[in-house]
């Protein structure tokens, strides 16, 4: 889970801090993320670079919905301070990546789902000619090794390798994407070699973490912008059971998101109305859906073979 605590600020507290970094705001940027305009305000150009690699551009004519200003500040701790009422996430001091990318998509989730009725998922979206299904798991457990070995299977392709959003549209979940490109492992050539090239040429930060254009190894045709799900996996690590694999009803997969804070470490409103959408999101989200849990205590390739001959048939 994160290493970091969210700490809400009021709307006066946000005026301050506005003041106090605003003359730090050398770069300026846009992300389209699902149709939220979240904005970058930061003095850090390897932050601006990366976040231009991670997310659609949003026209510079467009408002702001979010905010996110991330600066370093000199004997201070690292801090999160976000206001829920004019969308504004402060990150001093945070030097990974892939906390400032999820606090982006965790500001847009918030946008959505307290005014659009849209809610987002921390997991991975694949489509098997056109049966879309969703790897759900807590960090570390999995998701991305999994979805990454799925993709270079034929008839297999990628709508999200870490955060989509999901709508329910005609009594089915259609599943939408959040990023223009992946935030990949260092180490996934070590287990799929077939993205060893595309490792050589990526720029690893100092958690062994990469933002790519995995389109570059399998092929544009391969990355889709939506699906409609059909079945969810849930994954988990527990020695003490001997269950490999198991299918839920919706309501035991509740049960178990509860257990693991929705999977999702990012969530910045964590009161009982944002808990209460949430688990009425995703009763709902999984009452359309065939739903299994793996116990990931098998070596990877094995729980693999589980997860592509015992669950998907392929």
């Amino acid at each position: 889970m994160s290493k970091y605590e969210v700490k809400l600020t009021s709307i006066e507290d946000r005026d301050k801090l506005m003041e106090k970094y605003e003359d730090r705001f050398l770069y300026e940027e846009r992300a389209d993320i699902y149709g939220c305009c979240i904005k970058l305000l930061t003095d850090i150009k390897y932050v601006k670079e990366r976040w231009e690699e991670s997310f659609y551009p949003m026209s510079a004519h467009v408002r702001s919905h979010g905010r996110l200003i991330v600066t370093q500040e000199t004997g201070e701790k690292l801090k999160v301070m976000y206001n829920q009422l004019s969308k504004t996430a402060f990150l001093v001091n945070v030097d990974y990546y892939g906390w400032i990318k999820s606090i982006a998509l965790s500001v847009a989730s918030d946008i959505l789902e307290d005014n659009h009725g849209i809610n987002s998922v921390h997991g991975a979206c694949i489509d098997i000619e056109g049966r879309g299904v969703c790897l759900i798991a807590p960090p570390g457990t999995g998701k991305t090794t999994h979805t990454y070995g799925l993709l270079r299977l034929k008839g297999v392709r990628v709508v999200s390798d870490d955060w989509f959003f999901v709508r329910f549209l005609a009594e089915e979940n259609v599943a939408f994407s959040s990023e223009k490109n992946f935030y990949i492992q260092a180490d996934i050539a070590e287990t799929w070699g077939e993205y060893k090239k595309l490792v050589e040429k990526a720029e690893f930060d100092a958690k062994g973490r990469a933002v790519v254009n995995v389109r570059w190894i399998v092929g544009k045709g391969k990355i889709l912008p939506m699906t409609t799900l059909r079945t969810a996996i849930l994954l988990m690590r527990n020695p003490e059971d001997d269950t490999v694999v198991k299918k839920l009803t919706s309501n035991e997969a509740v049960q178990y998101m509860e257990t693991v804070k929705f999977c999702n470490p990012h969530l910045l409103v964590k009161d009982e109305r944002k808990n209460n959408l949430r688990r009425r999101f995703f009763r709902q989200f999984f009452s359309r859906l065939e739903t299994y849990l793996v116990n990931i205590t098998l070596p990877v390739i094995e729980t693999h073979r589980v997860i592509k001959e015992e669950i998907l048939k392929i």
